[in-house]
């Protein structure tokens, strides 16, 4: 989408986006080597009984669902950063996550850069929220 596309009050939508198993270890493993996220056997006796994922791997998954929808073929090209983040419920294999975006401003800075502050959801296939966000992204005027 184009920045002149975005309005406030929006929403949008993507996915259905299938977790693994194979790739929350993998991803644990790299980046957030915790063993409720990288031991399955150790995390089924754990606080969630179960393997969980990272919450950064959701965030990555977030951002990948963005990447190709709303933003793909946009100006956008940095973002300042997160006024909020928060990971409701945990993200477990087999997981189907949808997102929602909500377009809380959309508007022009004084030199001339499209700005868009919006509400990124992703929810579990049980309606569960497993991810919420306000993001601020920056789009070439």
């Amino acid at each position: 989408m184009k920045f002149a596309e975005f309005q406030a009050g929006q929403v949008i939508t993507a996915g259905p986006y299938a977790v693994g198993e194979a790739d929350i270890l993998a991803f644990a493993r790299q980046w957030d080597p915790q063993w409720f996220h990288t031991d399955p056997v150790a995390a089924a006796n754990g606080p969630f009984e179960g393997l969980i994922a990272s919450g950064w791997h959701t965030c990555c998954i977030a951002m990948r669902l963005i990447a190709d929808g709303p933003l793909q073929g946009s100006e956008s090209y940095a973002s300042p950063g997160l006024a909020s983040l928060r990971w409701p419920h945990p993200v477990r294999p087999g997981d189907q996550l949808r997102l929602t975006a909500s377009v809380i401003e959309a508007r022009r800075s004084s030199r001339g850069l499209g700005i868009v502050r919006w509400r990124w959801q992703l929810h579990n296939q049980h309606g569960q929220e497993v991810l919420d966000l306000d993001a601020t992204s920056l789009f070439k005027p």
